[in-house]
C-alpha cells in the first residue's frame, strides 16, 4: 500500500498542470548547454578541411549530435519526472536541483568531451541517470513507480559501462561506445525498460500529465530560440559592427522570429488538447517528443548557420556552410510537420514544399555570399508563415484532431 509520504510526492490529477518556477529555473542551465552545442557545431564548420567538404562536416556533426542527444535525454527524463512527481515537494526539488547542478558540469564538459573532458562528461551523465533512478527506488516504496525506476536503473547501469569505457578510449572507439550507450538509453525508454522476469513499464507520463509535458516542450523551444539570439548577439560583439554584419544579425533575428511564429501557430498552442483527446496519449506523446527533438536540433543548426554568416557575411559560402544555413530550417520544418500531424492528423503543404525548396536551392547557393544564403532561408520561412496566415484568414480556430 502506498504510504502517505509517497502519495505526497506524486503529482495529483486535480492539481494545476502548469510548469513551476523551479522547472523554469532548471532550464537556465540548458541555455548554457545548448550554447556549448552550437559552439561545437560552429567549430565543426570552420575547421579548414571540414568547411570545404560536406561529407566530412556531416561526420563531425555526428560527433556533436552524440553530445546533444545526451543533453536532450537528461532534459526529457527530468520533464517526465516532474510530470509524475510534485515539484513543490522538497524531495523532488532536491532531485531537480541536483540534476541541474550535474547538468552544469555536463555542459562545461561538452567542448572537450571527445578529448580531455570525456571522463567528466560521461561520469556526470551516468551519475545523473543512475543517481536519480536510485533515489526514487529508495524513496517511492510501495508504489508502481518504484518498479519503473528499478527497471530504468538496470538499463542505466548497463549503459554506464560503454559510457565510462568510452571515456578512456581513443576518439573513434569512444564514438562507437557512446553511440552504443545512447542506443541503450533511448531504446530502454522507448520499450519501457524491459528486464527479463521483471517485465516492462507500461506507465506513460504523457497519459498522466500531457498538458504539463506539452508546456515543458514549448518552454524548451523558447530556450533554444533564446540561445540563437544570445549566440548571434555575442558573435556580433566579437568583431566590428559594420553594415554587413548588422544585416547578418537582422537576418538572424528574422529567422528566429519566423521559427517562433511557425511553431506556435495553432498546433503549438493545442498540443495538450491533442494529447488529451488521443485514444493513445502515450504513443502520440512519444511522437510529439520526436517532433520536438527534430525542431530543437534544427534551431541549433540554424543558430550555428547564423554565426557563420556573422563570421564572414560577404565571403564565398562553402558547401558545409550552406548545409548549416539552409539545413537547419529544413530540419526544423520536418519536425514541425511531424508536430502538425500530432495535432491535426495531417501535414499542410507549405512545410514539405519549404523543405524541398531549401534542398533545391542548396547546390545553387554554394559560392555565393553567406548573407545571400541567409536571406534565401528567411524568404522560404516567410513564405511558410504567410501561407499559414492566409490559409486561416477568416476561418474559426482549428480544433485538435489527433490521429486515431
Amino acid at each position: 500500500m502506498t504510504t502517505n509520504r509517497v502519495a505526497n510526492l506524486l503529482r495529483r490529477r486535480e492539481s494545476p498542470q502548469r510548469p513551476t518556477f523551479l522547472e523554469l529555473f532548471f532550464d537556465l542551465v540548458f541555455v548554457f548547454a545548448l550554447t556549448r552545442i552550437v559552439h561545437e557545431l560552429v567549430l565543426d564548420y570552420t575547421r579548414g578541411h571540414v568547411a570545404e567538404r560536406l561529407t566530412t562536416s556531416l561526420a563531425e556533426n555526428g560527433e556533436t549530435l552524440l553530445l546533444f542527444l545526451a543533453v536532450w535525454w537528461i532534459w526529457t527524463q527530468t520533464a517526465w519526472m516532474t510530470s509524475r512527481f510534485d515539484p513543490f515537494q522538497p524531495a523532488i526539488q532536491f532531485v531537480v536541483l541536483a540534476t541541474m547542478y550535474g547538468s552544469l558540469f555536463l555542459a562545461v564538459a561538452i567542448s572537450g568531451a571527445l578529448a580531455e573532458t570525456g571522463l567528466l562528461f560521461a561520469s556526470t551523465y551516468v551519475a545523473i541517470q543512475v543517481g536519480r533512478s536510485l533515489f526514487f527506488v529508495l524513496t517511492v516504496r510501495g508504489h508502481d513507480l518504484r518498479r519503473v525506476n528499478m527497471l530504468a536503473l538496470v538499463w542505466f547501469g548497463a549503459s554506464a559501462v560503454p559510457w565510462l569505457a568510452g571515456a578512456f578510449a581513443p576518439e573513434v572507439m569512444r564514438n562507437s561506445l557512446w553511440t552504443l550507450a545512447l542506443a541503450i538509453d533511448y531504446l530502454g525508454g522507448r520499450l519501457g525498460w524491459p528486464v527479463p522476469r521483471l517485465g516492462r513499464s507500461r506507465v506513460s507520463p504523457w497519459a498522466v500529465a500531457g498538458e504539463h509535458l506539452a508546456e515543458r516542450y514549448w518552454q524548451l523551444v523558447i530556450v533554444a530560440l533564446g540561445e540563437t539570439i544570445l549566440t548571434s548577439g555575442s558573435s556580433l560583439l566579437r568583431g566590428p559592427i559594420v553594415a554587413e554584419r548588422t544585416v547578418a544579425l537582422t537576418l538572424s533575428f528574422l529567422t528566429t522570429a519566423l521559427l517562433w511564429r511557425i511553431y506556435f501557430y495553432r498546433a503549438g498552442q493545442i498540443l495538450g488538447e491533442a494529447i488529451k483527446a488521443s485514444a493513445d496519449p502515450g504513443r502520440l506523446g512519444r511522437l510529439a517528443e520526436f517532433s520536438h527533438l527534430l525542431m530543437v536540433a534544427g534551431i541549433l543548426a540554424t543558430s550555428a548557420g547564423s554565426e557563420l554568416v556573422l563570421i564572414d557575411p560577404s565571403g564565398d559560402a562553402k558547401p558545409a556552410w550552406v548545409g548549416a544555413i539552409l539545413g537547419g530550417p529544413a530540419l526544423y520544418l520536418a519536425g514541425r510537420s511531424v508536430f502538425e500531424y500530432v495535432a491535426f492528423a495531417r501535414v499542410s503543404r507549405p512545410r514539405p514544399i519549404g523543405i524541398i525548396v531549401l534542398a533545391v536551392m542548396a547546390p545553387v547557393m554554394v559560392g555565393l555570399p553567406p548573407l545571400v544564403v541567409a536571406a534565401a532561408a528567411v524568404t522560404v520561412l516567410l513564405g511558410v508563415a504567410v501561407s499559414d496566415t492566409t490559409r486561416a484568414h477568416g476561418r474559426p480556430l482549428e480544433e485538435a484532431s489527433p490521429p486515431r
